[in-house]
């Protein structure tokens, strides 16, 4: 099974606002300084990371923050055939308003992505870190 999901970000209190408050998901367990021995887990020596688990029906996020160490990469959106983590797909009731509200939320909307298929409308957006969110709204 999956305990949960991974995603540094620049500014954890932003990202957590973001998730919850455009998303809708559900704040758990945080957990503001964790140093040694997780310094070597995490292979940055002598960091401090805080931790925001978030949940969203079955699915647990885990927001990290760095301190002692700087958050390194563009926040820019990735493209889909890059390796690695693409995208994560939330199935929403309505695209036009949970669109609202991530750019509400410090996030970009992508409207050229936007296509009707066979599952219903399809849209990319990103959260503030530039991680790809896949808006999947369910067929009427």
């Amino acid at each position: 099974s999956i305990r949960h999901v991974g995603i540094c970000v620049a500014d954890i209190g932003r990202s957590s606002r973001f998730y919850t408050g455009a998303l809708g998901f559900e704040a758990l367990m945080e957990v503001t300084e964790i140093g040694a021995p997780f310094d070597t887990l995490i292979e940055q020596p002598g960091a401090t990371l805080r931790v925001q688990q978030l949940r969203c029906g079955d699915v647990t996020i885990e927001l990290l923050g760095f301190s002692g160490t700087e958050v390194a990469g563009s926040a820019e959106r990735q493209p889909m055939n890059r390796r690695g983590f693409t995208h994560m797909t939330l199935v929403v009731d309505d695209i036009e308003a949970i669109s609202a509200r991530i750019r509400e939320y410090g996030g970009a909307v992508h409207p050229e992505t936007r296509v009707d298929s066979p599952f219903g409308p399809l849209l990319f957006c990103t959260d503030p870190d530039g991680v790809r969110i896949e808006l999947m709204q369910k067929p009427a």
